[in-house]
């Protein structure tokens, strides 16, 4: 991957939809979509409207992406198809199943803006915008003075309201043409067009180097727009929306009320003009339940004409056409059907549903009339239940529409509008009425007519509290009839129907309005965003961005819920959300809102090029006010102006502010009906009325903080702290990453007004670490003598008796806010300034540039530096470094190819035991825990969980800032160690020695930073160590292939016996004590942590196990013939031991190691190159006889080849002898039958048998511990007579020796036993055909219950499976269903017929395949318990002291063989079957990749509980699970 591209990577998860998700990115960035765990294997497709490069953007063209697997077919986990995007908007993704669809989301892609006339990027983060009213600019000439206030004072963006023609209402927003300009802006010489405007923008762009914006209104147009009236279907009207009649009559009722209200004819029911009290709104309460809606009779819209149903029924009943009804669905009921025109009693019933539901009992009159008389009084009924739901209406509107008259007229922080007047109505209209005012009555008719009722149309507003995404107008909304809208009587609310088809011109009509838009603007604000039909913006979006790409695109949502604003952000690609200050009720909300919208932690990770696609808020626009907020002077005071814009403008994201804000305006600059024009700049001295300049408000302190926002987001300042000082002290720092200079802005906040509020003059001292360069700035706002404030005729004017004292770029000697600065020092590298104010009044402001000490700053350089070989991230703020320790100038990446694996597992692993030996330990974190390993991964395994969080407060973070002693532990630890670990050491000791020279808050990230790149190396350095297999391997493979880096190792102590002195390439070291040399081979762990180190770290079985996948299949081929020798040099009475104790304490307990090793050598000759060579090796046999005492090495050397001859021969002779130390010294729960060992060959089947019910000598061994279940000396599982894999694994052996014999590789050709006192040779084809003849007549549970092959036909209890043993003393316990009859389908798989094999796989599967291992018993068995607790002591016999380890828990390594057994068998049932079979396989693996990557051990665990619950007793990483998983994957 090309070093600078930034990759995301989106995980797909099944059924997951991810539309309330928003996804931001940037345009250069790639986007992979991989398959999460749940779709891994399976036939995934991938759709996406991102365009196919040379396409146009189609919103409704989808195509398929194309999948890649950079490694090959083994496993899905580095699979993906990818997305390089390079046009900003919105996208859609989904993907399907098969045929299903199956989730999906959306993705945003954000702008890039261009400015200046060189086209220089204007980051979003670099915004500063600032409002116009357009109808305060005045004639069009005089633009440029009135803007120029805004270039002076340092904002780059201008968002105009819309230029268009205004309604009669006067309002910004209530546009009566959507495609002409607004004629106030021409002078009477010369009409202002769209071009001139279009000019203007283009020069503010190219030569102010400023951008602009304006609104676009989709939702309503002006009641007066020409164009309604030859388009009244544009609107909601009473043709096209009939629903809304009831609530025009209404409305209608209301405005007849008003008229007579202000005629004064309702004075003496106590209803004056001038509503002022309770009691007026009690009258107005009872006029309208006595006198409106007894006369309108609302219900009657919804009722049903009773006797003219009643008429039709009973001519329906007497036409005889009730006979042959009968209902279709039994639970339908009779309803009321609305009437589609609403007209009183116009609603009916299905009459179908009445016949069926009435049906007389005979034909006679008297029988119909009976009929009718229960027909009308369900009508009436159902009339009645009309009626009060349509009360509950009108409760509603009564309710609404007095809490509107409170609010409007009585209301301290509403407009107090008055008397009630035609002008000022009692309640604003909800439709339009262009006719003649008539009675109430005559005015109803009109809605019957449709040339009239046309022209009554719904006019627009917003309802509080409701769902944004449904059209409050369309039918099933009651809002206008309930009077729940919040209504604007000057805009009709637009009808756009679902497509350009239903509505053709008001969609034409809007299109153009739209390209308009786009051709001159570089953006636009989506006006009343949350209310306008999501559908139609998407559509003019689409139609912008054809003619300009890179739309900046902003909006105001009040929905109140991040998910449902992400529904807009997602679907429209907003690129930046509205957030107003003006909704912080103090200082410190004020704070939190800051580091709400934009930046990371100080002291962040550094993230990888290469990472996971994170949620994201969506990006801000934080405006200190917008033009629809209340004024901050009467809300707060005007002192708090300047602070509140300082604290504002340190976000990290866009900020902007009103026109009116900085001239400190002290009233709202209303967009209904402010008239007056803005000031002009004028730099001169002397101002006059309507002009402005530095003096004026604070517009010197806003130039100072805009360019301050402008830097910090250019140079990268990305990291944001906010301390909230006191109650309104504000201390916003912006942090840049790479130079680590900060920016730390105090602001005293003034939201209570000084004058009349309380301020202490003790204001607390604050300290700032690191050097202060300078004062940025300092501003205070000041009172001065000027005449009090008048608000000015023509133009909009601020108050004149305030402004502010600015001081720029000073040095703090010469600051007038700080009394004193002290410096202390914090630890040996730290500067802390100490700063004690003594004028920072409420309005003031100050603002620090710090940087790092001299010495720190170095470090920091020097060490970003020693970086650049891992990443070029760090090449920005590095400095050469010439004194640096020799070894640093060394790269990494050559040191660490020193180390071989053996080596990487010090330095990457070992668990507190294997450090223990060595006596040491791993790290513990106070407060936390002790790392999971001592090297670099019980580290990383922390970091990987804290870095993409930024989790700087955890535990491991404070412990890095408080000490050095994990940074010490990292090295020490290794220098400790001699060779090429050592050298690692003092590399991470040189580059230690930076990193504790830097600020303490800073020490996490360049520590994880520095562990990151060597770890990275260090991995790199494995893998190339290993097969090719590994090396061209996917992401799944590499890491599991690293269980063999973590569980080969080489402790103090040698675990495996020596081997022969005259065998080549053995590994050897000096004795630290006795100074001589020694062998070291690597031996393999059976498990972390309980089976790690010294007599429980190696075991027969375990080893042998693990071996092909771990060392074979990993590549690891000489230390795996060292541990196959070292162990054939153990063997005794034809065993290799279980426990080998480094072969002197070896116990030889169990019947099936030695198979297992003859299978590894099987494995090794096939895998390795000249892997026959092995069969030669001298083997030291440590016990020539089975009684001799150990053996030093090279006492008795045999070749391998007479070693393996000697366990078949023993095998056929029979074994039998006691275990030497029987008793409670070496088992202290085997009773004394148990020590007993026996094992041999059937000479009639050929099969392996032994064991006793007192021992247990597979895998599945577990002992009795209870006494009191008293099962204390039993095995659980003894698995006596032939167990069926150690049948498999001895045909397996048998037949590989066969092969070997007759190409003369094998000296033998069979074992000869003494019979009769006669030799006897049993040849190895013989003993082969012996068990291939027998195998599945014994071992097949035969679906015919009359085979004769069954000897306990009783027992049987699931057919068409493969018995657990044959010959057990318990009979019963052969029929039992386990996973391990798949182990012999893998090594022996030509004893099964396929069709069997296959189905007795699916019984398998279904029984018993868990979430990550296999059961280890039928769960419909009567002793199945799938929860392991080997704490657990009680009366159950079946599961006290963990009684049932293998009776239900789900083992990880069983997994491995049958899946290899299903993709053998798959392959021989047929292709699709196969197919199938993989997908399965792969679906499976990706639940361990998920574990393996989410387990801080790095590993798979040894078991797991019913269903892949976690087990506390279960090894956290176990050998053979990971081994067998890197099996099925070589095999796929």
């Amino acid at each position: 991957m090309p070093s600078g591209k930034e990759t995301r990577l989106l995980h797909l998860s099944e059924m997951e939809k991810l539309d309330k998700t928003l996804f931001r990115l940037e345009q250069g960035f790639e986007l992979q979509f991989r398959l999460g765990p749940t779709l891994q294997g399976k036939p995934v497709t991938v759709y996406t409207n991102y365009p196919a490069s040379g396409e146009v953007f189609d919103h409704h063209k989808f195509r398929t992406l194309s999948w890649h697997n950079p490694t090959g077919k083994e496993d899905d986990s580095d699979k993906y198809c990818k997305l390089d995007l390079q046009i900003s908007g919105s996208y859609q993704y989904y993907f399907s199943l098969g045929n299903e669809k199956s989730g999906g989301g959306y993705i945003v892609v954000d702008p890039i803006l261009h400015v200046g006339a060189d086209n220089h990027v204007l980051p979003l983060d670099c915004v500063t915008l600032q409002t116009f009213l357009a109808k305060c600019l005045g004639p069009f000439h005089e633009w440029e003075d009135r803007l120029k206030v805004a270039k002076e004072t340092g904002y780059n963006m201008i968002h105009f309201t819309p230029l268009q023609k205004l309604g009669l209402s006067r309002s910004c927003y209530s546009l009566a043409d959507q495609l002409e300009v607004n004629p106030e802006f021409s002078s009477h010489n010369k009409k202002c067009t769209w071009s001139d405007i279009g000019a203007l923008v283009e020069k503010l762009k190219n030569e102010w180097n400023m951008l602009c914006i304006t609104d676009v209104v989709y939702n309503h147009t002006a009641a007066n727009s020409e164009w309604l009236k030859m388009h009244p279907e544009c609107g909601y009207n009473l043709v096209n929306s009939p629903h809304l009649k009831p609530a025009w009559v209404l409305d209608r009722a209301l405005w007849h009320l008003t008229c007579m209200v202000a005629d004064g004819k309702y004075t003496a029911k106590g209803l004056p003009p001038l509503i002022e009290n309770d009691h007026h709104l009690n009258c107005i309460r009872k006029i309208i339940w006595e006198d409106i809606y007894p006369k309108i009779k609302l219900w009657e819209f919804f009722q049903v004409d009773v006797n003219k149903a009643v008429q039709q029924f009973k001519t329906l009943l007497t036409q005889g056409k009730g006979n042959s009804i009968t209902k279709s669905d039994p639970n339908q009921h009779l309803q009321i059907v609305q009437d589609p025109d609403y007209r009183r009693f116009g609603c009916t019933v299905d009459m179908n549903i009445a016949l069926a539901t009435f049906i007389p009992h005979s034909n006679g009159p008297a029988a119909i009339e009976e009929c009718c008389n229960w027909f009308r009084k369900r009508i009436e009924e159902l009339n009645a239940e009309q009626y009060r739901q349509t009360n509950h209406h009108q409760e509603q509107a009564v309710t609404c529409l007095v809490g509107t008259v409170v609010y409007e007229r009585l209301a301290g922080e509403g407009p107090k509008l008055g008397p009630i007047s035609r002008k000022y109505p009692l309640v604003t209209r909800y439709f339009t009425y262009p006719f003649k005012e008539l009675t109430v009555e005559e005015e109803e008719t009109m809605i019957h007519q449709p040339d009239k009722a046309c022209y009554f149309m719904a006019h627009n507003g917003w309802v509080m509290g409701d769902d944004p995404l449904r059209n409050f107008a369309e039918p099933g909304s009651n809002v206008y009839l309930r009077r729940e809208l919040i209504c604007w009587g000057d805009s009709v609310k637009l009808r756009y129907g679902n497509k350009p088809e239903d509505c053709p011109y008001l969609w034409a009509h809007m299109k153009k309005y739209t390209e308009i838009t786009a051709t001159y603007f570089h953006g636009v604000r989506l006006d009343n965003c949350h209310s306008t039909p999501i559908h139609v913006a998407e559509y003019m979006l689409d139609t912008a961005r054809k003619l300009r790409a890179n739309l900046y695109v902003v909006a105001e949502l009040f929905t109140g819920n991040e998910e449902l604003d992400n529904i807009f952000v997602n679907r429209l690609g907003i690129t930046s959300l509205i957030r107003e200050a003006m909704t912080a009720y103090n200082s410190h909300e004020e704070g939190r809102l800051v580091y709400r919208f934009g930046g990371e932690p100080v002291g962040s990770f550094v993230q990888p090029r290469l990472r996971p696609l994170m949620p994201a808020i969506a990006h801000a626009l934080f405006m200190d006010i917008t033009h629809d907020n209340e004024c901050p002077i009467q809300h707060r005071s005007a002192y708090d102006a300047l602070p509140s814009a300082m604290i504002v403008s340190m976000a990290c994201c866009a900020t902007g502010s009103t026109k009116g804000y900085d001239e400190l305006v002290p009233h709202q600059i209303s967009v209904v009906s402010e008239e007056r024009f803005y000031a002009k700049w004028n730099p001169a001295a002397h101002l006059t009325s309507g002009e402005v300049n530095f003096q004026t408000g604070i517009l010197a302190g806003r130039l100072a903080i805009n360019r301050l926002h402008q830097e910090l987001g250019a140079k990268g300042f990305n990291q944001v702290y906010v301390d909230q000082v006191d109650e309104d002290i504000v201390a916003v720092t912006r942090h840049c990453p790479n130079t680590h200079q900060s920016v730390v802005a105090v602001s005293r906040t003034a939201f209570r007004d000084p004058k009349t509020s309380f301020y202490s003059k003790e204001v607390p001292e604050m300290c700032i670490p690191g050097k202060i360069e300078e004062v940025v700035l300092e501003a205070r706002t000041i009172e001065r003598n000027a005449s009090p404030y008048k608000k000015d005729e023509r133009f909009i004017n601020g108050l004149p008796n305030f402004t502010m004292e600015l001081r720029e770029h000073i040095q703090i000697k010469d600051s007038k806010i700080i009394k004193q600065a002290g410096t202390a020092i914090k630890g040996p590298n730290e500067f802390v300034q100490e700063i004690e104010f003594e004028k920072l009044t409420p309005g003031s402001v100050i603002v620090f540039r710090v940087s790092l000490d001299p010495k720190a700053q170095e470090a920091v350089g020097v060490l970003r530096n020693h970086l650049i070989q891992f990443s070029p991230h760090f090449k920005s703020g590095s400095l050469p470094d010439d004194h640096s320790a020799p070894i640093l100038k060394i790269l990494f990446s050559s040191i660490a190819s020193k180390l071989t694996l053996a080596d990487l597992n010090q330095v990457l692993y070992r668990c507190e035991a294997e450090e223990q030996e060595d006596g040491g330990g791993c790290y513990n974190i106070p407060n936390w825990s002790p790392l999971k390993y001592a090297g670099l991964q019980g580290l990383m395994s922390v970091m990987a969980d804290i870095r993409p969080k930024n989790d700087l407060g955890h535990p491991f973070c404070d412990n890095l800032r408080s000490g050095d002693w994990m940074i010490d532990y990292v090295s020490n630890r290794l220098i400790s160690r001699a060779g090429a670990c050592a050298e690692v050491g003092k590399w991470l000791s040189a580059m230690f020695v930076y990193l504790k020279r830097i600020p303490r808050y800073l020490i996490p990230c360049y520590f994880d930073a520095i562990l990151v790149g060597a770890y990275t190396t260090l991995l790199d350095v494995g893998w190339h160590q290993m097969s090719s297999f590994v090396q061209n391997g996917s992401t799944f493979v590499k890491h599991l292939s690293l269980g063999s880096v973590q569980m080969c190792g080489i402790g103090k102590y040698s675990c495996l016996p020596d081997l022969s002195p005259s065998l080549h390439d053995v590994p050897y070291r000096l004795n630290e004590i006795t100074n001589e040399k020694e062998q070291c081979c690597v031996s393999l762990a059976a498990g972390l942590p309980h089976f790690s180190s010294g007599i429980f770290r190696s075991w027969g079985r375990d080893t042998f196990i693990a071996l092909r996948g771990l060392m074979l299949v990993t590549g690891r081929y000489l230390e795996a013939r060292n541990i196959i020798l070292a162990f054939g040099g153990t063997l005794r009475h034809g065993l290799i031991p279980n426990l080998l104790g480094q072969g002197t304490h070896a116990r030889y307990n169990c019947r099936d190691a030695v198979w297992w090793w003859l299978q590894c050598i099987q494995d090794y000759c096939k895998i390795v190159p000249n892997g026959l060579d092995i069969l030669k090796c001298p083997v030291s046999r440590m016990y020539p006889r089975d009684d001799s005492s150990p053996q030093p090495a090279g006492t008795m050397d045999q070749p391998l080849y007479e070693v393996i001859q000697e366990a078949m021969q023993r095998h056929m002779e029979g074994i039998n002898f006691r275990e030497r130390n029987a008793g409670p010294q070496i088992d202290q729960n085997m009773r004394d039958e148990g020590f007993n060992v026996t094992a041999g060959v059937d000479r009639e089947t050929g099969f392996v048998f032994g064991g006793n019910r007192f021992n247990c000598g597979t895998w599945m061994d577990k002992m009795g511990e209870s006494d009191r279940a008293r099962n204390r000396g039993i095995p659980a599982t003894p698995r006596d007579g032939s167990a069926v894999e150690i049948v498999g694994l001895c045909k397996s052996a048998v037949r590989w020796l066969l092969d070997l014999s007759g190409k003369n590789v094998f000296p033998f050709r069979g074992v000869t036993v003494k019979r009769h006192g006669k030799e006897e040779t049993i040849t190895y084809d013989e003993w082969n055909r012996k068990i291939q003849g027998h195998f599945e007549r014994l071992f097949f549970v035969s679906e015919n219950p009359a085979d004769p092959n069954e000897k306990h036909p009783n027992l049987v209890h699931k057919r068409g499976i493969y018995k657990d043993s044959y010959g057990a003393s318990s009979p019963w316990c052969d029929y039992q269903l386990r996973p391990n009859f798949t182990i012999a389908m893998v090594v022996a798989p030509e004893l099964f017929t396929p069709e069997r094999a296959w189905k007795a796989l699916q019984i398998a599967e279904e029984k018993l395949l868990g979430p990550l291992g296999m059961k280890t018993l039928d769960p419909d068995d009567m002793v199945y318990c799938g929860v392991y607790d080997n704490a657990l002591d009680n009366d159950n016999y079946n599961v006290a002291r963990g009684f049932n380890y293998h009776q239900g828990p789900e083992w990880l390594w069983p997994i491995g063989y049958f899946l290899r057994a299903k993709l053998y068998f798959s392959k021989l049932i047929g292709p699709e079957i196969y197919a199938k079979t993989v997908v399965m396989i792969k679906n499976v693996l990706s639940r361990h990749y998920v574990h393996l990557e989410r387990s801080s051990w790095k590993g798979l665990p040894e078991l797991t509980n019913e269903n892949g619950q976690y087990c506390p007793f279960s090894c956290e990483t176990q050998a053979w699970s990971i081994g067998v998983i890197l099996e099925i994957l070589y095999d796929l």
